[in-house]
């Protein structure tokens, strides 16, 4: 039941980008519309991730999961019916908040009842079901797209979340921190502003200008003015914001208080490190994930459903990773399981970025999928695993947000450093070509600006006109290019989070908070001694 309601976030996070132009077509939003439909989920989901965390502890883990899907269903609910694109971007938000239920509650439960080496194959499943989905959304977007509507990318996630409720209250057992800390409402409001304004910034840096406005913002009738871009000032606030929690936090948890984060989390190698790591690895992974399926749809020419069969490749790997890990879990330690992993990611992506041209075949795809696939379903897992393995079961929730946030980041900062690489080089190699072709400024500037601004989309229209053929072609030659610099530059970053793995230890017998290890922080039926159901 856990994986399952993984799964369901994890995949409407991703169907929904197949479902776009017909989402388009159908309520007719302009791009800013679409832009919100895309990233208002995202922007949400990272900002709650921290809070929902902490509140499980308290309140119940399995509680929140259930609460957690329950919004999920119901905003799915009106995201399917919606009749203009303001609905949609509303249900949307909502979705966000139940998603930040959902997630940290499937990591803590699974901090809380596993231990020894089950908690290894759980760990390897609960990842390889992120990676899997992550190739696996596509696909069911684009079937469900193609054969019936986009309205059912979301009314597929009702029946679902049923079977996760029910299964749930019959097989997930509920755990607490038995200490009743106390709230913390203005450390909550502060992690939510640093972690939104962050977020925000990561995402709409491209759109709005990092520095010198490019696009200005508009509410109304209210323009953005001067000429700075609001992306310096929203990351200024997010710092701003993160120092005050820091801060905040520290003076709690002198007068013992309790905090919305403790910092005690941070005096733990495992965690402190693992989250670093972590980041960085999610910085190359999921950059990756947004760059393909443009270049296979809009230079490639494949079609929504053959996109997400083409990807499908990696979810395969995703999930034949998760079995191996579980055979060998009680043999190697996860560190290492973790760096194997990594390897296996840089060899796919890498190897990607050798084969990525204008004329490349499906099937010199498929096999560099599968490696960084089946490197995903390592890496993300155990490296979870290593993060959370010496938290003590009263704070599982707390460093389970913690841990979901700093992937978020990682996600929104990959997205937004591959987004640039993809476009800005491939507006160079375009503008080049042009230049070289002795197609006039003006012409050669509309071209770049049509091409990079639809994400490629403008090249099949350009294609079917005699006159913008030539032009076409060397968009094709130009987004390939760009494509293959995000793959080398995404490999990169991996690599980087390679390196970062170092800094782990190989056992289990890490620096722990004082009061034991974590198998010692039974949840609290255990406590009380009441029989537990398995947890599924």
């Amino acid at each position: 039941m856990i994986s399952l309601a993984v799964s369901l976030i994890i995949v409407d996070s991703t169907i929904v980008n197949v479902a776009i132009p017909s989402i388009v077509q159908d309520l007719g939003i302009d791009s800013t519309g679409v832009q919100w439909v895309q990233e208002s989920y995202t922007l949400v989901f990272a900002a709650l991730l921290l809070v929902f965390g902490t509140l499980g502890d308290r309140y119940g883990r399995r509680r929140l999961l259930l609460i957690g899907v329950v919004v999920f269903a119901l905003s799915s609910v009106v995201a399917a019916l919606a009749s203009d694109g303001s609905v949609l971007v509303a249900s949307r938000l909502v979705q966000g908040v139940g998603g930040a239920m959902v997630l940290p509650s499937t990591l803590s439960l699974i901090n809380a009842g596993f231990r020894g080496p089950e908690r290894g194959i759980a760990f390897a499943v609960w990842g390889s079901t992120i990676g899997g989905m992550s190739a696996v959304g596509p696909l069911l977007g684009g079937w469900l797209t193609t054969s019936f509507s986009w309205r059912w990318a979301f009314g597929i996630n009702i029946p679902i979340a049923a079977v996760i409720v029910v299964g749930a209250l019959a097989a997930v057992a509920e755990s607490r921190d038995g200490t009743r800390r106390r709230l913390d409402p203005v450390g909550a409001v502060l992690s939510v502003v640093a972690s939104a304004a962050l977020v925000f910034a990561l995402i709409e840096g491209r759109a709005y200008g990092w520095w010198a406005v490019e696009h200005r913002p508009r509410v109304g009738s209210w323009e953005w003015p001067g000429d700075i871009s609001p992306i310096p000032y929203v990351l200024g606030l997010a710092v701003m914001a993160a120092l005050a929690c820091a801060f905040w936090a520290i003076r709690r948890d002198r007068y013992g208080k309790g905090s919305m984060f403790s910092v005690e989390l941070l005096r733990i190698p495992s965690f402190r490190n693992g989250n670093i790591a972590a980041l960085i690895v999610s910085l190359g992974e999921f950059g990756i994930i947004l760059v393909l399926p443009i270049w296979l749809q809009n230079v490639l020419g494949f079609s929504a459903l053959e996109t997400g069969l083409i990807l499908l490749a990696l979810a395969i790997g995703s999930f034949a990773a998760s079995g191996l890990a579980g055979a060998v879990g009680h043999r190697a330690s996860a560190v290492i399981v973790v760096r194997v992993g990594l390897a296996a990611e840089i060899a796919g992506v890498a190897g990607l970025g050798i084969v990525i041209g204008p004329g490349t075949t499906w099937g010199l795809l498929v096999p560099f999928l599968f490696v960084y696939g089946f490197g995903v379903g390592l890496a993300t897992a155990q490296l979870t695993g290593v993060v959370l393995k010496d938290v003590p079961v009263t704070l599982s929730g707390q460093a389970s947000g913690t841990q979901s946030t700093s992937r978020q980041i990682g996600s929104a900062l990959g997205i937004a450093v591959l987004g640039t690489v993809l476009f800005s080089s491939a507006a160079g190699v375009l503008g080049s070509s042009l230049d070289a072709r002795g197609v006039p400024a003006d012409q050669r500037d509309s071209i770049v600006a049509a091409v990079v601004d639809s994400s490629g989309g403008a090249i099949a229209s350009l294609a079917g006109s005699p006159a913008t053929a030539q032009a076409a072609s060397d968009s094709r030659v130009a987004f390939s290019e760009g494509t293959r610099l995000a793959a080398w530059s995404a490999a990169g970053f991996l690599a980087v989070g390679l390196l970062a793995t170092l800094s782990l230890s190989g056992g289990a017998g890490g620096r722990r908070l004082q009061g034991g290890p974590p198998d010692e922080g039974l949840a609290e039926p255990a406590r009380a001694g009441a029989q537990q159901p398995p947890v599924s």
